[in-house]
């Protein structure tokens, strides 16, 4: 066994020679106590990610903090199963939040359009989801895992997957990592996620004549994420970010101050469309393209990935005369009993045999797209800012389109098409997350078929408390309250996007806009999901990005040595594994304190309210992360052991 994670885990070599960080023994470790204690924390993710998701529509991956928790667990209870049975316990961990966090977008949606939850059918359908998506991820695992290697970095992934080497080895890694883990905490606990005390958005609008705006979000987390991934790919996110917010937002304010009126927002009657601010046009019509973007991305990627598809299939069934290659026969199984099961359960929630079997058939092809495409973005920017809001609006408005051609309009027909709308988001949230976590098992060396066990436990128990949490409180979402308990944001826009279409208000053009424009993309060779998510997410997000990428380009320049190189890069992923461990961690336990009424929310007002002070602590930020790694004045371990010289 290695000492650390080596610098070919993160690339370097073709995946068929990279040589993981257990190589020798028995992969297959879990048992009983594993089960129970990873069962425990896949109830904790997903009740927290629940109610903290419709609470304030704010979620956490699990995969890091659930990776922290489990070692300690592991640490105290199953000594013997060591890493590999630490990186169980992260999986279980993200199979019950990924579940959560794919679920709140649509389920309570029922609700809010006048609806009745049925407790089984909502886990029934979950489940069903569970079973194809990972059926369906299992299919393209080599290619992702093995032939992307290097180029789908996982850096949530990598991260996870350096603090359990930590935990198991200590040593400079574990030093690092603990700087980054200091400074992502307490840069998180200053903001508004935990105590409030200083802004951490650093924020500038134009004039109303060019609308634009540019925002960088303080997050530690965010920025380890752009040190891992480095300058191509967030630089590739930005330029989306930049197209979005520069060029086209301030091109559809232009002609909508031209406007009467008479004119209102397509989602929002009261607010004249040559009304509307910067943040209106994004939410109301700029975001429908990047939707577009992402659908058209998903389409052509799903198509050009069907010969590995099929080379998958022949793999698997040939694997019995193979030597030393895992079965995929429960992945096998699994897609073919959620394929079937949702047509069955569908024909019964629709009590019409033609719509069940057109909206699970809708359900099964927009799932088997957008999984692959959920599970190709985990590897670009990770299963925190995973899109799923954005892959959930394209799939519901094909399926929505498709019940009015039909003629399936009232209430009760919106109600029977958000059930299949919830198959696909699950199926959606648990590619990525599922993804992720055989990423960490195929660097760590454990046995992706245990994996895919234990994670299929944790996301049917993910399940059944996320379907109870939401049925429990369902009571609470609708009320004459202005403030009402549960904000529901992604719910709350579902609920509007479905009623749109139903009633023939949808800002149609745009997502045709950007369908026409990530088929530009296509003929030019740009990269269109990385560009589309650049598109969609906030520029808050893919500045900081950026930001952290700068920061790793600042130290590879400034550093002639190579060894010191390195040692300086390797040992500043290690920190920024820290930054998101600390941030993740941190704003969790944040968000379960807030909604929990524990902490109250707090106004920043005055001096700590400003830009001036967003900037200072982005200042403070990139200095932390920088100096430590600067005072590296020698190389480290190589691969084989020797020590490589520094001047």
């Amino acid at each position: 066994m290695q000492k650390k994670l080596s610098k070919s885990a993160y690339g370097g070599v073709s995946g068929e020679k990279y040589v993981p960080y257990v190589n020798q023994g028995d992969k297959k470790v879990g048992n009983l106590a594993i089960l129970i204690m990873g069962s425990i924390l896949a109830i904790i993710f997903a009740a927290s990610t629940a109610y903290s998701g419709m609470k304030a529509g704010l979620t956490v991956a699990a995969g890091i903090p659930g990776s922290i928790i489990g070692s300690g667990l592991v640490g105290a209870f199953a000594k013997s199963k060591g890493i590999l049975g630490k990186n169980i316990m992260q999986g279980m961990s993200s199979g019950g939040e990924s579940i959560a966090s794919g679920m709140i977008y649509v389920l309570p949606a029922i609700i809010l359009i006048g609806g009745h939850i049925n407790f089984i059918q909502g886990v029934i359908v979950g489940v069903l989801a569970i079973f194809f998506s990972m059926g369906t991820a299992s299919l393209v695992h080599n290619y992702l895992m093995v032939e992307e290697h290097g180029k789908l970095v996982y850096p949530e992934a990598m991260a996870i997957s350096e603090t359990l080497v930590a935990s198991d080895t200590g040593g400079d890694s574990l030093k690092y990592m603990g700087v980054g883990f200091g400074i992502g905490g307490v840069i998180t606990m200053l903001t508004s996620s935990v105590f409030g005390v200083v802004n951490n958005m650093i924020s500038y609008v134009g004039s109303s004549f060019y609308k634009w705006k540019l925002d960088v979000e303080v997050n530690p987390l965010l920025a380890g994420i752009g040190f891992i991934v480095g300058l191509e790919v967030s630089l590739t996110m930005f330029a989306g970010a930049i197209l979005s917010n520069f060029a086209i937002a301030p091109l559809i304010g232009y002609f909508t101050d031209m406007a009467g009126n008479s004119a209102h927002v397509w989602n929002n009657t009261s607010l004249a469309v040559n009304q509307m601010a910067v943040n209106d046009l994004s939410s109301s019509y700029v975001k429908y393209i990047g939707a577009g973007m992402m659908l058209c991305g998903g389409l052509i990627g799903a198509i050009k990935l069907i010969p590995t598809i099929v080379t998958s299939i022949k793999k698997t069934l040939a694997a019995k005369n193979v030597a030393g290659e895992e079965k995929n026969t429960l992945g096998m199984i699994a897609i073919v009993v959620g394929g079937v099961g949702i047509f069955v359960i569908g024909i019964i929630i629709a009590q019409n045999f033609l719509m069940g079997i057109v909206g699970a058939l809708l359900a099964v092809i927009l799932s088997l797209l957008f999984v692959i495409v959920s599970a190709r973005v985990a590897g670009t920017i990770g299963c925190s800012n995973l899109p799923v809001s954005g892959m959930t609006i394209a799939s519901l408005v094909i399926m929505t389109v498709v019940f009015v051609l039909f003629g399936w309009t009232d209430n009760n027909h919106t109600q029977i098409l958000l059930m299949f709308g919830t198959f696909v988001v699950t199926a959606v949230a648990v590619g990525g997350g599922y993804m992720q976590s055989q990423k960490v098992t195929y660097v760590i060396g454990g046995s992706k078929s245990e994996m895919m066990k234990y994670f299929m436990i944790a996301g049917i128990v993910g399940v059944i408390v996320t379907v109870g949490t939401i049925s429990i409180l369902s009571p609470q979402f609708v009320t004459d309250s202005a403030t009402p308990a549960f904000g529901l944001p992604q719910a709350n826009l579902i609920a509007t996007l479905t009623s749109g279409i139903m009633t023939g208000k949808l800002p149609w053009i745009m997502i045709i806009v950007g369908v026409v424009m990530a088929l530009a993309f296509y003929f030019l060779d740009l990269p269109i999901m990385t560009v589309a998510i650049g598109f969609y997410l906030p520029i808050s997000t893919t500045s900081i990005i950026l930001i952290g990428a700068l920061i790793k380009v600042f130290i590879e320049k400034v550093t002639r040595d190579e060894a010191i190189k390195n040692n300086r890069v390797q040992s500043g992923i290690s920190l920024s594994s820290g930054l998101i461990a600390g941030g993740s961690i941190i704003g969790l336990i944040g968000i379960i304190l807030h909604v929990t009424g524990v902490l109250k929310d707090r106004v920043i007002t005055g001096f700590a309210n400003t830009n001036v002070m967003g900037i200072i602590l982005l200042v403070v930020m990139v200095v932390s992360i920088t100096v430590p790694l600067m005072m590296i004045h020698k190389g480290g371990a190589t691969e084989d052991g020797t020590t490589e010289s520094g001047d």
